[in-house]
């Protein structure tokens, strides 16, 4: 099922999955000469366009996830009222498809990370535990919203609002640092407690790790505290998510 519909997705486009990589760039094209050149957010923060392209592309993920998670089941009720086969399936085929797109989408962070000058080294394998950790949120949250959205349609304009404040509470287009600069050590500590927070600060540290004060480890900037709750969040959502997914399952079709 991913793999069809990442094929459908771009079927019958010139520029096929190139569309998948233009969105994220130009966003990211947009928010740098904002960042850089209106407000200076940026100025001063080494390698800060590769940050906040790979905040982009990981923040790009959770979104796709989720919300296409939203409607999966209501958008393929024809298949599941015909058809016998395990539910989770669809959510799981959702989440799956992001992550082809995730994938995809790294290379154009790596190759603009070396065109920036940033060195490889070993902890670039931190990526991968890190991906992973995004990969499991968005699919914990996108199983619970499918079977929420069955029941409740209001689930996804109020998604919608709840992606939007949570891309702004995240440090997506600024590093972590940046809260400490401005606002106090305090509010960072409080920041970390988001798990994407938590997530794409360890990413900074790991992948472009220039300055430590710029881009200081999770716990280094926020204390084993919060860290350890931003991270212990991530399991917890994906096994209520299974939960709920799997006790709702054997009456979607009813409902549908």
């Amino acid at each position: 099922m991913a793999r069809t519909e990442f094929k459908l997705r771009y079927f019958g486009s010139i520029l096929g999955y190139l569309w998948s990589l233009m969105r994220p760039l130009l966003f990211f094209g947009i928010l740098f000469f904002f960042f850089t050149k209106v407000v200076r957010l940026g100025q001063g923060v080494p390698h800060y366009g590769v940050y906040l392209l790979m905040g982009i592309v990981l923040w790009n993920y959770v979104a796709e996830a989720t919300g296409q998670a939203v409607t999966c089941l209501v958008t393929r009720e024809a298949l599941l009222r015909k058809v016998r086969f395990p539910r989770m399936v669809v959510p799981m085929s959702v989440s799956l498809t992001a992550t082809f797109n995730l994938a995809m989408n790294s290379i154009a962070v790596v190759a603009f990370a070396l065109i920036d000058g940033v060195v490889p080294s070993i902890k670039w394998l931190e990526m991968i535990p890190i991906a992973l950790g995004f990969v499991i949120l968005a699919t914990g949250v996108g199983m619970l919203l499918s079977a929420l959205y069955v029941r409740f349609r209001d689930v996804a304009p109020i998604w919608e609002v709840t992606l939007l404040a949570w891309f702004y509470v995240s440090p997506i287009m600024f590093p972590i640092s940046s809260i400490s600069k401005r606002f106090g050590p305090a509010l960072q500590h409080v920041a970390l407690l988001n798990p994407v927070a938590t997530l794409l600060t360890q990413a900074g540290h790991a992948f472009i790790d220039h300055d430590p004060k710029a881009f200081p480890s999770a716990v280094s900037a926020g204390g084993v505290v919060p860290v350890t709750l931003a991270l212990a969040l991530i399991p917890s959502l994906f096994a209520f998510g299974w939960w709920f997914f799997t006790r709702e399952a054997p009456r979607v079709a009813e409902e549908l």
